[in-house]
């Protein structure tokens, strides 16, 4: 938050330091530099399980503090932390970073809340750190750690009021990825676009039950894959209470998580490896089973759809995929205005939206669906989709690959989940409305790609015309 203190870990060979702050806006934009600190190391902590070269991801790694105040005057927003090691006038020399420099080792990011929500925007854009820390391996440039929930986990039995599960600390260092990929782009596309949005993590939104009040919608974007309770109930009851959501994002709300240490470390019970078995079952914290064998809550009652009718795509992330796009339908609704795309209600070809883009992945949700008469696809809600829920967008997924260790085109539900497919697979674009609040849902992680880079024109309209209708009084930018 502005005028609050920076807390930052920084283990390091080098005698001295310094750090450079970054704001990420339509540019990559250098706001301060501090420093120089003095070099302390830190060795890793070592595995539990005495796995030679793999750090532990479950405890916290201790690295030595430093403070840095955030001025008054910072914007709200995503920061960028680069930290360059060295003496004197040897770091100051160093090459500023531009947007093409945000991912990497030796760097951190961190939100900038205002002192006073809502005053620049009534749009909320949650980052999601959660999936970050998840997928972090504590690798450095020069060793690759591999120590994550899905690299080399550590699984505890639980009991005495500790839950059970995999255990992640969330202080590890690892670098960034993620947030160059997804949140760059469509950063840097809000605001060149003239929208103020204001930022959060996932811990922000866990930990403050009145964050969301004063908005009128809130961002989920890219790859959304951790939450907790809290988090969940929270935005729930916003939706109920006239609040809206955009989606922007898919394998949404998969894991559940359960906060731990203070919130610095989180629990949640996954397929993951535990000893020498892959896959690990039940996997009490997926959201969707029934209990005891789940949560027995479908991720689709909030958010309209699931990576359980949806999928993923085979090889290296972000991984290679078909380019069709979504197949268009009720193209007279307010998410199509000033598209141009049809439906083929008019008895041609129906359009396809970001048709010759990777919009499609790299993960996908779906709703369950049938066709009527005219071909059109309607949900069931047999899957917990709410009854409200209208599909403007699908793009089937065939063939579907159900061999949990060859995951390719189709849904991440391997047979000892659901033996036999409840239906046919697809990315599914969509939304519902209820007495309160309306939720969007982009069904896919790469739709802030396609819109921040602006590779469809139809992607871009179909996300101005959400924000515009579900984010409040427009700025002077828009």
């Amino acid at each position: 938050m502005a005028g609050k203190v920076l807390l930052l870990h920084v283990s390091t060979d080098a005698p001295e330091f310094c750090v450079r702050f970054y704001r990420l806006g339509s540019e990559l934009n250098l706001v301060a530099e501090s420093g120089p600190f003095p070099g302390v190391l830190r060795t890793a902590p070592p595995h539990p399980d005495g796995i030679a070269e793999h750090a532990s991801p479950a405890v916290d790694w201790n690295w030595p503090p430093c403070h840095v105040p955030i001025p008054d005057d910072w914007q709200p927003g995503v920061y960028l932390a680069h930290f360059i090691e060295g003496e004197g006038h040897a770091a100051k020399a160093a090459p500023l970073l531009d947007n093409s420099g945000i991912e990497g080792f030796g760097r951190e990011f961190f939100i900038v809340r205002p002192r006073r929500p809502a005053l620049t925007s009534r749009i909320l854009y949650k980052k999601s750190t959660f999936t970050r820390h998840a997928y972090n391996r504590s690798d450095r440039a020069d060793l690759r750690r591999a120590s994550s929930l899905y690299d080399n986990p550590v699984y505890e039995a639980g009991g005495g009021g500790r839950p059970r599960g995999h255990r992640l600390s969330m202080h590890r260092p690892g670098g960034v990825i993620d947030l160059a990929y997804w949140d760059a782009p469509f950063i840097a596309w809000l605001e060149r676009t003239g929208y103020d949005v204001e930022y959060c993590t996932d811990l922000d939104l866990h930990e403050d039950p009145d964050l969301l009040t004063p908005y009128d919608l809130l961002l989920s974007v890219g790859h959304d894959e951790y939450w907790s309770t809290a988090m969940r109930e929270q935005v729930t009851a916003f939706v109920r209470a006239g609040g809206n959501v955009a989606f922007l994002s898919a394998n949404t709300c998969w894991w559940r998580v359960h906060l731990t240490d203070g919130n610095t470390a989180f629990v949640t019970d996954t397929d993951h490896q535990v000893g020498d078995t892959y896959p690990h079952f039940p996997a009490t914290d997926l959201w969707w089973p029934k209990q005891p064998d789940g949560v027995g809550a479908p991720e689709n009652s909030l958010t309209g759809v699931s990576l359980r009718n949806g999928g993923m795509w085979p090889g290296e992330w972000p991984g290679d995929r078909p380019r069709a796009g979504y197949t268009v339908q009720h193209a007279d609704h307010w998410v199509f205005e000033g598209t141009g795309l049809r439906d083929g209600s008019d008895g041609g070809i129906p359009d396809a939206l970001g048709a010759g883009t990777a919009l499609i992945g790299y993960e996908c949700d779906g709703a369950a669906f049938v066709r009527d008469a005219a071909g059109t696809a309607r949900a069931t809600g047999v899957d917990g989709t709410p009854d409200t829920f209208l599909i403007l967008g699908i793009y089937l997924l065939d063939p579907v690959n159900e061999d949990f260790h060859h995951l390719k085109w189709g849904h991440w539900n391997c047979p000892a989940r659901e033996p036999a497919a409840t239906g046919p697979r697809a990315a599914t674009m969509g939304l519902y409305t209820t007495s309160g609040g309306t939720v969007f849902t982009a069904g896919t992680t790469d739709w802030p790609v396609v819109c921040g880079r602006e590779l469809d024109a139809g992607v871009v309209r179909v996300t101005r015309n959400i924000l515009d209708r579900l984010g409040g009084p427009a700025t002077a930018g828009r």
